[in-house]
This record gives C-alpha cells, structure tokens and sequence, in this order.
C-alpha cells in the first residue's frame, strides 16, 4: 500500500506528453538504419560489376559513409572509368582516397580521418643507412 502511495506522489498522472519506458525504447531496425545513414557511421564493402554501379558508391560517400571499393570483378578499362569517377566525387566532397591493395581502394568523406598507409607489394622497404647483412 505504501508503494501505490509514492507511485502517486511521484508520477504525474494529468501529464499526457510523458513517454512510458516501452514507448521511448521502441525503434523499429529500419529508422535505427535511416538514421545510422543520416549520422555517417557505415563502412560499406562493394564490388561493382558494372561501371553503372559508381553513382552508388557516390550517394554512400555523399551521405557521409566510408566505402571500400574493390575493382577485380570489372574490366580495366571499367576500373578507370570507375576511379576517375570516384575521384571527381571525392574532390567536390573533400574526401579521400587511398590505394589499399591490388585493385581495392578505400574512398572516405570528409568526416573521416585516415591515419597510415599501406604499402605497395613492389615497393622496396626503406634502408636505414645500413649495410644488408645476408645471414
């Protein structure tokens, strides 16, 4: 009995604009996934298969989202098509875009910092003024 008591003292029974619990926590998956679109905090993974494939890699980057792109399933031709695309897109957006393997290159907006780089396989690791020593 004394808890209905101090349910009543502290709830406002009159007040129609307060949210039970259920009701504040119950978002259905697809406003969490509008949202989650809206906020930029997506890494999408794509392989186009088709040059015509580029102008939806363009609206990922556009809403914010960081894109990996990997080019081994279209031609080479396709490929340059695509990155010189993809390269106009991310200037107008001042993003980037970053060589990360053979064929596969990451393609960021502006909110995203990227820190490092990957090396290239035919690239020669730097001497540091020593002699190579065969063991």
């Amino acid at each position: 009995m004394a808890l209905g008591k101090l349910k009543k003292l502290f709830t406002d029974e009159d007040d129609d604009t307060s949210m039970s619990e259920d009701e504040y926590y119950n978002v259905s998956e697809d406003e969490a996934l509008k949202e989650a679109d809206k906020t930029g905090n997506k890494m999408i993974l794509l392989e186009p298969r088709a040059y015509s494939e580029s102008q939806q890699i363009a609206d990922h980057l556009k809403n914010r989202n960081s894109v990996v792109v990997n080019l081994k399933r279209v031609t080479s031709a396709q490929a340059k098509r695509i990155i010189d695309f993809l390269s106009g897109c991310i200037y107008s957006i001042g993003g980037t875009m970053q060589k990360i393997g053979v064929g596969i290159y990451l393609c960021t907006p502006k909110n995203v910092n990227v820190q490092g780089k990957i090396s290239d396989e035919n690239e020669k690791p730097a001497k540091n003024n020593e002699e190579e020593i065969d063991w």
